[in-house]
């Protein structure tokens, strides 16, 4: 099954704050334009812009309902997002736990903990 491509990523999409907090909104009902752009300093229209990238993102759906048009969170798409992230805690809590390894390790035989430090530093260079 092939995947539709997108002018835009989900990445791409949330990198504006004003396009996060859409989102946030939209996860708690589905609103037309009209109530959305309520919530910002900004035109109807760059409400509308915003709501074209998340919806070319694929994290906003559109319905009619008459003559108006309702928006609401798709979200799926920011599975992608989680998994990213989830690799960076995973690498965080991995040399976390090296550097609590390191200076448990000094303190039991006192030496000095930020010799640990230098050691992490080292392990770096060398990926």
């Amino acid at each position: 099954m092939t995947v539709p491509s997108q002018k835009h990523d989900v990445f791409q999409a949330i990198a504006d704050p004003t396009r996060r907090q859409v989102l946030k909104l939209l996860g708690e009902q589905e609103m037309p334009v009209t109530v959305i752009s309520g919530h910002f300093p900004i035109s109807r229209t760059a409400v509308s812009k915003h709501l074209r990238i998340l919806a070319d993102a694929g994290l906003v759906k559109e319905r009619k309902v008459g003559r108006e048009t309702r928006y609401r969170l798709e979200a799926e798409p920011l599975m992608e997002l989680k998994r990213w992230l989830s690799y960076y805690e995973r690498y965080w809590d991995n040399r976390l736990n090296v550097l609590k390894r390191l200076v448990e390790a000094d303190d039991s035989e006192g030496a000095n903990p930020l010799a640990a430090l230098a050691l992490i530093d080292l392990d770096e260079n060398k990926s």
